[in-house]
C-alpha cells in the first residue's frame, strides 16, 4: 500500500458515509501542526458550508458517523477538536507501509502518472551571444531545470528548450566594437573563455559610445546589413557567435544543465516578420507614416507596441511571435512555459495578447513563469557597465569558499578529494539558495550565507545525508556478516548472531521518530504540489525541514547504541529511508549528494 492510498482510503470512506457530497467536492487531509492533534486532520470549513452546519458541528457529527465504520485498518482512533476531524494512525503499521514503500521504490518513490499523455514545453536560459551568462541566468537555469524534473516526476512528457538570442542591436554592438578594436584577437590568443571574450567588446562599445553617440547609428546600420544578408557582416557574426556558444556549452556542462531543443533567434525572426505582414494585410495591426508597424493595445491596458521598425528590422517581439508558432508546430505542447525574469512581464502580456488577436487559439496554453530579479549587495547587475557577477566567476568563488569549509573540517584530505567535494557542494549551495525562494521573490544573493553547513542551505541538507551514510557504514563495519545495504522487513536480515529476523516497527514510538515518518509520508504530495505550482521552493523547504527533523532525532536518540537489537535495526531502516528521500528530492532540484563531507 502506498502513502497516497492510505489517504485515499480515509477520504473514500468519508465520501461513502456522506452520499450527499458532489463527486467533484474536494476533501483534503493535512498534517496537524502538533502531535497531540493527531497524525492526519480534515478541516471541516468547506464541508460545513455544503452541509449547512457550523464547522464545529460538522466535525462532531463526522466523528459519530465514522465511529461505526471502518475507514481504513490504519486508524486507531478519531476525535474532533473544534472544526477539525483528527485521525490517530496505528504507528507500527504506518511505519511499516511508509518505510517499505520507500525501500522498495527507492528513486521512484513519489513518482506518479498524473501528467501521463500530456506534453509540456519549458523554455529557459535564453542567453545573449554578446556576453557570458551571469548570476541571473543561473537562477533561470536552475529554476527551469528543477521545474522540468518535477513535471517529469509526476508523469508529464517534458521538452526542455533553449532560445539563444543571437541577433539584434545588442549583438551588433559587440560585433562593431570587435571590428574596430579587436585587432584579430581570439579567445585562444587571449587565453579566455569565448563568451567572456565576446562580452568584453560589448562593454567596450558601451564605454566608447558614451563619448561617441554616432557609434549607435553605426551599430543600427550593421544590423540592417546583417538582415540584408551582407556576407562580410554575416562572416563576423558567425565567428563571434561560435565563440560565445562554445563558452555557453562549457558553463551548461559545469552546472549540469542540458536541453532537448535549441532555438536561435536568427532562425525565427523572419517567420515572425511574415506573420506580422499577413496580419497587416488583415488590418490587425497598422503601419505608421514613418513605416513602423505597430499594434494598438490601449484598450487592453498595454499601450501601442512596435512590431517592426521603420527600416524593416525586427524587435524582440517579432522573433517571439515566430518562435511561438514554431514551437507549436514542432511539439504541439499541451502547455508552453516561458521561464523569464519579471522585468519582462509586460513583454509577455503583449506577446500573448498579440498572438490572441492574430488568431492563434493555442496561446491560451502559453504561460510566463516570471521570477524575481537577483541583486548584489551593491544593487542591480548591469551588463553594459560590466557590473555583473558572471556565472563562471561566482561558481569559482563558491568552490573556493567550499574548499575552505572542507579543509577546516578535514585538513588531511587529498587535493583531488577536496576539489571533487568542493565542486558538488558549491553547486548545491548556489542551486538551493535560489530554489528555496518562490519564483516571484526577489533574491539578494549572499555567497557566504549560501555555502554554510548550518542554516537553510543546500550543504546543510547534504551534510544530513552524509551523516546518515556514515552511520550506516559504521553499522556494516561493526557487523561484517551483514551484506545488505538496504534494510527491509520484507527480507529477513542477519544481524551477526546467526539469527535472522524481520524489522519490528513497534519499537519506533518516540516523538522524533514519528515526526520523521510524517515528513516522509508527505513527500509524494509535496512532489506533486511543487510540480503543479511550477514552484521548486515547496520541495526545497520540505527537504530542509526533513533534514532538521533528522538532526533533532539524531541528537536525541542513538542508532548504533540503541538499547535493543530490534530498536537498532528499526532505526537503521528509518534513517535509510530518510536518506533515500533526501537524495531523491535533491536530485530533482539538480543537486548531487555526497557520502562523506
Amino acid at each position: 500500500m502506498s502513502c497516497k492510498i492510505i489517504k485515499k482510503e480515509i477520504l473514500d470512506g468519508i465520501r461513502k458515509l456522506l452520499p450527499e457530497l458532489p463527486r467533484d467536492f474536494s476533501l483534503e487531509l493535512e498534517i496537524p501542526p502538533r502531535p497531540e492533534m493527531g497524525d492526519l486532520s480534515l478541516a471541516c470549513f468547506n464541508l460545513a458550508k455544503l452541509l449547512k452546519k457550523s464547522p464545529v458541528e460538522t466535525a462532531a457529527d463526522l466523528v459519530s458517523i465514522c465511529k461505526g465504520s471502518t475507514l481504513t485498518s490504519f486508524i486507531s482512533r478519531m476525535e474532533n477538536v473544534g472544526p477539525y476531524l483528527n485521525f490517530f494512525l496505528k504507528k507500527e503499521a504506518w511505519f511499516k507501509e511508509v518505510c517499505e514503500e520507500i525501500l522498495k521504490k527507492r528513486e521512484k518513490f513519489g513518482k506518479s502518472s498524473f501528467g501521463k499523455g500530456r506534453r509540456i514545453l519549458i523554455e529557459y536560459s535564453a542567453p545573449n551571444t554578446n556576453k557570458p551568462q551571469h548570476l541571473g541566468h543561473l537562477r533561470n537555469n536552475f529554476l527551469g531545470w528543477a521545474v522540468a524534473n518535477l513535471l517529469t516526476a509526476v508523469g508529464f512528457k517534458v521538452v526542455k528548450a533553449n532560445l539563444v538570442n543571437d541577433r539584434g542591436i545588442h549583438i551588433c554592438k559587440s560585433m562593431l566594437a570587435y571590428q574596430k578594436w579587436g585587432k584579430n584577437r581570439t579567445p585562444e590568443s587571449e587565453k579566455i573563455k569565448g563568451d567572456h571574450f565576446v562580452g568584453q567588446y560589448y562593454v567596450l562599445f558601451e564605454q566608447k559610445s558614451k563619448k561617441n553617440p554616432e557609434l549607435l547609428k553605426e551599430a543600427q546600420k550593421m544590423l540592417a546589413r546583417w538582415e540584408a544578408g551582407d556576407s562580410e557582416i554575416l562572416s563576423l557574426w558567425q565567428q563571434m557567435n561560435k565563440w560565445a556558444l562554445d563558452g555557453f556549452v562549457k558553463t551548461y556542462k559545469k552546472i549540469g544543465i542540458s536541453f532537448d531543443k535549441w532555438y536561435f533567434e536568427s532562425d525565427t525572426y523572419n517567420s515572425g516578420k511574415k506573420i506580422i505582414l499577413r496580419a497587416l494585410k488583415k488590418k490587425l495591426c497598422e503601419r505608421r507614416e514613418d513605416g513602423t508597424i505597430e499594434i494598438d493595445l490601449i484598450k487592453d491596458g498595454l499601450g501601442k507596441k512596435v512590431l517592426l521598425r521603420a527600416d524593416g528590422t525586427s524587435v524582440y517581439v517579432t522573433q517571439d511571435i515566430g518562435l511561438a508558432k514554431l514551437k507549436q508546430r514542432d511539439f504541439r505542447p499541451d502547455k508552453s512555459i516561458y521561464v523569464v525574469a519579471s522585468e519582462q512581464d509586460y513583454h509577455f502580456k503583449v506577446l500573448f495578447k498579440v498572438l490572441e488577436l492574430f488568431g492563434f487559439d493555442w496561446v491560451k496554453n502559453c504561460q510566463h513563469l516570471s521570477y524575481g530579479m537577483v541583486f548584489l549587495p551593491q544593487g542591480k547587475m548591469k551588463s553594459r557597465e560590466g557590473r555583473v557577477v558572471d556565472a563562471d566567476e561566482i561558481i569559482n568563488q563558491m568552490e573556493q569558499l567550499a574548499k575552505s569549509e572542507i579543509l577546516a573540517r578535514d585538513p588531511d584530505l587529498s587535493p583531488s578529494e577536496v576539489l571533487e567535494r568542493a565542486q558538488i557542494i558549491a553547486l548545491a549551495a548556489l542551486k538551493f539558495y535560489f530554489l528555496k525562494f518562490t519564483p516571484a521573490q526577489i533574491v539578494h544573493f549572499n555567497p557566504e550565507e549560501s555555502i554554510s553547513f548550518e542554516g537553510a542551505t543546500g550543504p546543510y541538507i547534504q551534510y544530513a545525508y552524509a551523516r546518515i551514510q556514515s552511520i550506516i557504514e559504521k553499522s556494516k563495519s561493526k557487523n561484517q556478516s551483514t551484506k545488505q545495504n538496504v534494510l527491509c522487513s520484507a527480507e529477513p536480515i542477519n544481524m551477526g548472531s546467526g539469527q535472522k529476523s524481520k524489522i519490528n516497527y513497534s519499537v519506533l514510538r518516540n516523538k522524533e521518530e514519528v515526526e520523521l515518518l510524517k515528513q516522509m509520508f508527505q513527500f509524494p504530495d509535496m512532489l506533486e504540489k511543487s510540480a503543479l505550482d511550477f514552484n521548486p521552493a515547496h520541495l526545497a523547504n520540505y527537504l530542509l525541514k526533513l533534514a532538521q527533523k533528522f538532526n533533532e532525532f539524531y541528537h536525541e536518540h542513538p542508532v548504533l547504541r540503541a538499547k535493543t537489537n530490534d530498536l537498532k535495526k528499526a532505526r537503521l531502516v528509518l534513517i535509510q529511508t530518510v536518506a533515500l528521500v533526501i537524495k531523491k528530492g535533491l536530485n530533482l532540484l539538480g543537486i548531487e549528494v555526497l557520502d562523506k563531507m
